[in-house]
């Protein structure tokens, strides 16, 4: 049975309404900060990028883990991954605040360490790592958890992004870092490994 709220309202109805406001509200606001950031960027033609941008294998290139994903090489590269950040930002973040930080802090020390440690050479920007961390974590969180409704959304989202998943493959050419979203979807298994649930042992008599 389910609590009822003071204006007869049912309180989980109620939680899940208001995660999925803050859903909407994080994980768009997370996408126009980025593109009032590459406004910003295209403006001082791309500065912020040889300033900010991950450079791999250097002591300098530490710090610029925390700040990659928040630069584009385009408006087009960052409309590219804005639609999937809102989306998958959204879904995860139904889960709870907790859940959608965990996940984007793994997603981003996981593409960050990976391109600093085995990245081509050049200087990489971009969200792709969390798009991947966060679409990985959809995709395994309903067999660590054993939620069939998470598994059926697994599913359907495979269905519908699966194809993205060879981004993680070395055989990508071109400016795409597969380092970036293959470290990226990395961090999202292990954050979803993270938050399983855990087994509760029942004490001896």
């Amino acid at each position: 049975m389910l609590d009822a709220m003071g204006d007869g309202r049912p309180r989980s109805r109620q939680t899940t309404a208001s995660r999925a406001k803050g859903g909407l509200l994080v994980s768009g606001g997370f996408v126009f900060l980025l593109f009032v950031i590459e406004v910003v960027n295209m403006l001082t033609l791309h500065a912020l990028n040889r300033t900010f941008g991950l450079r791999p294998r250097s002591l300098d290139g530490l710090l610029d883990i925390f700040t990659f994903p928040l630069l584009h090489a385009n408006m087009n590269h960052l409309l590219s991954n804005a639609l999937p950040l809102v989306i998958f930002g959204f879904l995860v973040f139904l889960s709870g605040l907790r859940v959608f930080l965990t996940a984007l802090a793994f997603s981003w020390l996981g593409s960050g360490l990976t391109v600093w440690m085995i990245g081509d050479g050049g200087i990489t920007v971009g969200a792709s790592g969390l798009v991947f961390g966060l679409f990985a974590f959809l995709l395994v969180r309903g067999f660590f958890n054993g939620s069939w409704r998470q598994i059926l959304l697994a599913v359907v989202l495979f269905m519908v992004y699966g194809g993205i998943l060879l981004g993680v493959l070395p055989v990508m050419g071109g400016f795409v870092s597969w380092q970036a979203h293959l470290g990226g979807a990395v961090g999202g298994v292990a954050a979803a490994l993270l938050l399983r649930p855990r087994e509760t042992k029942t004490p001896a008599p």
